[in-house]
């Protein structure tokens, strides 16, 4: 791996309906290099003290760790949940050249 490059992974789920709109908005912004769309994925957790259910889209995210504050703080704008999942990975380890590839799309 290329030590100069921190590549990171952002989790985020999204209601089927909006979820290549937002992933295109992602990539406009250049605040990730590539967003695959992983679904449907059935979702249960707890919201106001009960568990909930929904068929919901997986985003991956690819981006760079100094990209990562501004793709949360977009996310959180332009997603329509409250609370919306935004975890950010960091990848360990991958092939250089896609490495470098997401450090060269990505604006931040």
């Amino acid at each position: 791996m290329d030590p100069d490059v921190e590549a990171v992974v952002v989790l985020c789920t999204v209601p089927e309906s909006g979820a290549a709109a937002l992933a295109d908005r992602i990539l406009e912004a250049r605040l990730a290099a590539c967003v695959n769309l992983v679904g449907p994925v059935r979702s249960r957790y707890w919201w106001e003290g009960r568990i909930e259910s929904s068929d919901e889209t997986l985003l991956l995210i690819k981006t760079t760790a100094a990209a990562v504050g501004a793709l949360r703080d977009a996310i959180s704008e332009w997603h329509e949940y409250d609370v919306p999942e935004v975890l950010a990975l960091p990848v360990a380890a991958g092939l250089p050249a896609y490495l470098s590839w997401i450090a060269a799309h990505v604006d931040a």
